[in-house]
């Protein structure tokens, strides 16, 4: 695993239109590999073929709870876990803590919330300090993938590539993600000190980028222009 992005991540939970939603939500934000169990047992028996590097666990399950579940994963397995439930209760929370869960949440959630949770225990977990520090290597815009370390925009196609001005666009804005950055950030991130006076070639750049990566370049949704700041990723 390179990043934290490669992480295999399970839900659990009955409600499927629930694990529709959050299983959109991490794959927007780049996540890979998302299984997902409606029930106890059929989080048993995933775990009876493989491990993922996370958990995501309701406690009320049809065919049990999620903390009697939790218990039996420990017997198997030290994969870190995070609660996601309805049950705001400081009992149901301090239970879940101390069964040795990594995080405790509670819906209805904020998204962004979710994955710096999520972020936080694999990046703890599988990435200590000390360890090389990760860069996001693919990042999921819609239908559109775009690979860091190949340069390469991704439909299902065709292929376009990008250069590398564009990619250090596109990494300082993912970087920055929901924030503006502003036209100097973006000047400084390509060409460093030499910055000034390239406003209008950071224009051209964001155009060409947005005709790579956008459904629709003239209405984007992603790459977004805020009016004489700069610009910023929404993801």
């Amino acid at each position: 695993m390179k990043n934290i992005f490669e992480s295999v991540l399970l839900l659990v939970d009955d409600n499927r239109e629930f694990l529709k939603m959050v299983k959109g939500i991490l794959e927007r934000e780049g996540f890979l590999f998302i299984d997902c169990a409606g029930s106890a047992g059929e989080a048993e028996e995933y775990f009876r073929k493989r491990e993922p590097e996370i958990v995501i666990l309701d406690i009320n399950l049809p065919d049990g709870d999620g903390f009697s579940l939790m218990q039996k994963i420990r017997t198997v397995s030290e994969v870190p876990v995070l609660f996601l439930s309805a049950r705001d209760e400081d009992c149901d929370r301090l239970l879940g803590l101390g069964l040795g869960a990594d995080d405790y949440m509670v819906k209805p959630f904020l998204p962004r919330e979710l994955i710096l949770r999520i972020s936080a225990i694999l990046k703890r977990t599988y990435f200590p300090k000390g360890s090389p520090a990760l860069r996001e290597e693919v990042l999921i815009l819609g239908a559109c993938r775009v690979d860091f370390k190949s340069g390469v925009a991704g439909w299902a196609d065709r292929e376009i590539s990008l250069t590398a001005k564009e990619l250090s666009i596109l990494r300082k804005l993912w970087e920055n993600r929901g924030n503006i950055v502003t036209f100097d950030q973006l000047c400084q991130a390509v060409w460093e000190d030499n910055y000034f006076g390239y406003e209008n070639t950071i224009m051209v750049h964001i155009r060409r980028l947005r005709e790579k990566i956008e459904e629709n370049p003239s209405k984007p949704q992603f790459l977004l222009t805020v009016r004489g700041l700069g610009y910023k990723l929404k993801v």
